[in-house]
């Protein structure tokens, strides 16, 4: 499994997505992941740490195995737990000034760290 390098911005807690439960990309996340894992998979995982108790963890594979649920958009990987974490979560692919970046906008996520690399539920 690849490593990504990829920015997170945990912005304030957002509105829920229309269908709770569903993790969604726009076309600009699913367009950035296409050309970051070219014939394979983008995975998100959760993970303890941080200020926060949650971070994401992004990487590559190229072949799903048991422990992820079934592709988004075929696409994107994430296993149980952090299925229950993200729930009614948008994925975007953020470009500025600053950087580009994939922002997870999480109506679950209640408190995030002023570092922006962490977040609890």
């Amino acid at each position: 499994m690849t490593s990504v390098n990829v920015s997170l911005n945990l912005g304030a807690v957002n509105t829920p997505s229309p269908e709770m439960g569903e993790v969604t990309l726009t076309e600009k996340a699913k367009q950035y992941m296409q050309r970051a894992c070219e014939n394979g998979y983008m995975t998100l995982s959760v993970s303890g740490g941080g200020c926060s108790g949650y971070r994401y963890v992004w990487g590559q594979t190229n072949e799903p195995s048991e422990e992820w649920l079934k592709p988004i958009d075929d696409i994107l990987l994430i296993d149980t737990m952090t299925e229950l974490l993200v729930k009614g979560s948008v994925i975007d692919y953020v470009e500025g000034l600053a950087g580009s970046f994939l922002d997870i906008q999480n109506p679950m996520q209640k408190t995030a760290c002023g570092c922006g690399l962490s977040f609890g539920v």
